[in-house]
């Protein structure tokens, strides 16, 4: 895998996505400008095939159904992105969906359309 592009806010991210077409997005909850919620939204339809990954400290339930319902894969908190971020990456990139360990047991329904910094990376085979 190599880092193709980074962004310092939502509305920076977007852009990116659109441009660079990722087969990997990692993406932060709390963005300036755009929220992450809302920059996954727009990556859903402005770039289709890329997968989003969210990296967060945000650790609520709430908070992680509202990142997977928008057509995000998986979901990893900051906390825990030591032990889960590769192999979250690497479940995400397979088309699984990834959840921190912490949320193991809680059942989150799939998306029901294709929601600091962001980092794209893509992978080469």
């Amino acid at each position: 895998m190599s880092v193709i592009g980074i962004a310092s806010d939502g509305l920076e991210a977007v852009q990116k996505a659109e441009e660079l077409q990722p087969d990997l997005i990692l993406l932060d909850i709390g963005l300036p400008s755009l929220s992450g919620i809302e920059v996954a939204r727009q990556i859903r339809k402005l770039s289709p095939k890329s997968k989003i990954l969210f990296v967060s400290q945000q650790s609520s339930a709430d908070v992680v159904q509202g990142a997977l319902g928008t057509g995000a894969q998986g979901f990893v908190f900051k906390s825990d992105a030591g032990r889960e971020l590769l192999e979250g990456m690497n479940a995400v990139l397979r088309g699984e969906r990834f959840v921190s360990g912490r949320f193991a047991d809680h059942d989150f329904p799939e998306a029901s359309e294709a929601g600091a910094r962001s980092v794209f990376q893509q992978t080469k085979f």
